[in-house]
């Protein structure tokens, strides 16, 4: 890792044992449109700051790591004709052709985790899809493989949700609900299936995550957040348009990694932009959450 692509603030914060979050870029590029994508961007990292920690949005530009993005970084992804979602497996094909590249959960963990950083937010995770059982994302696999602590708001509301869970549990990956006794739905706020354990404060999941340290365990924790209750959006409206821009993905031959960010751009289209607010204030929430959990974390170890 070349110091040269971390912005000198996260590199004093990690060597001082500070706390730091780190964002997902394909939120930008992938996840909303503009001016919504910036827009969403820089208030996340304004609630991680607002909350006593650094954010730290990771993505790929001329080829290089960005271990944290300024303000010119985060609008060039926003208004790049040509930026690639990037997995794990996409990164060294983007680093060596010098391209721009945003990272998924999958990415950002990996590479979040190689210089410290210990807890990360996004929206949802990717999980199982509906159509196609064999269609896995790589962030399950992250999520077995990396110890970090992931907050989100369940998995995206397009994948399966009973299956998704059901491979965290074959990963061992420990499911908490964040003042939740159920699994959140990304858009609204409960699935109906349960979690692992709930807890109540940003400490309490501080000191689960030193006992999985102890422990020497690989995996994840996995913190699901349900989306603020004034920006739910109707669970039945949210199956509604689900459906319809699941067919409208088998009409159009979607595929792979294409296929998340066309589901997201339907449903928004289908319920009249009220996926997007959805969209955006768990964004803001789960920043705010994360960044609670990483200071909660660093005052513990200092």
């Amino acid at each position: 890792m070349n110091d040269t692509d971390m912005l000198p603030e996260i590199r004093e914060a990690l060597d001082l044992g500070r706390p730091v979050v780190a964002l997902e870029s394909t939120v930008i590029t992938h996840g909303l449109p503009p001016p919504h994508n910036l827009e969403t961007a820089l208030a996340m990292e304004a609630e991680v700051r607002a909350a006593g920690a650094i954010p730290a949005t990771l993505a790929l530009l001329g080829g290089r790591v960005r271990y944290g993005c300024c303000a010119c970084d985060l609008e060039t992804l926003a208004h790049a004709d040509a930026v690639r979602k990037c997995s794990p497996r996409d990164l060294p094909v983007v680093t060596a052709a010098g391209q721009h590249g945003s990272t998924t959960v999958a990415a950002t963990m990996v590479l979040a985790h190689r210089t410290g950083i210990r807890v990360f937010a996004t929206g949802g995770i990717g999980g199982v899809h509906r159509d196609t059982r064999w269609d896995v994302s790589a962030d399950l696999e992250a999520l077995r493989e990396i110890p970090m602590t992931v907050v989100c708001a369940g998995a995206k509301a397009i994948l399966d949700l009973a299956a998704t869970l059901e491979v965290l549990e074959t990963h061992g990956v420990t499911v908490i609900g964040y003042q939740t006794d159920t699994f959140p739905a990304f858009y609204s706020r409960s699935s109906g299936y349960p979690v692992d354990h709930r807890v109540e404060t940003a400490e309490d999941v501080a000191a689960l995550i030193r006992q999985r340290d102890a422990l020497g365990l690989r995996q994840a924790i996995l913190v699901t957040v349900p989306v603020p209750a004034d920006a739910e959006l109707d669970a039945r409206l949210a199956d509604k348009a689900i459906d319809t821009a699941l067919g409208e993905a088998r009409a159009q031959g979607i595929r792979g990694k294409d296929v998340t960010p066309f589901l997201l751009a339907a449903v928004s289209r289908a319920t009249g932009d009220q996926s997007r607010v959805a969209n955006i204030a768990l964004l803001r929430n789960n920043a705010r959450v994360a960044a609670d959990i990483a200071c909660a974390l660093a005052q513990g170890t200092r």
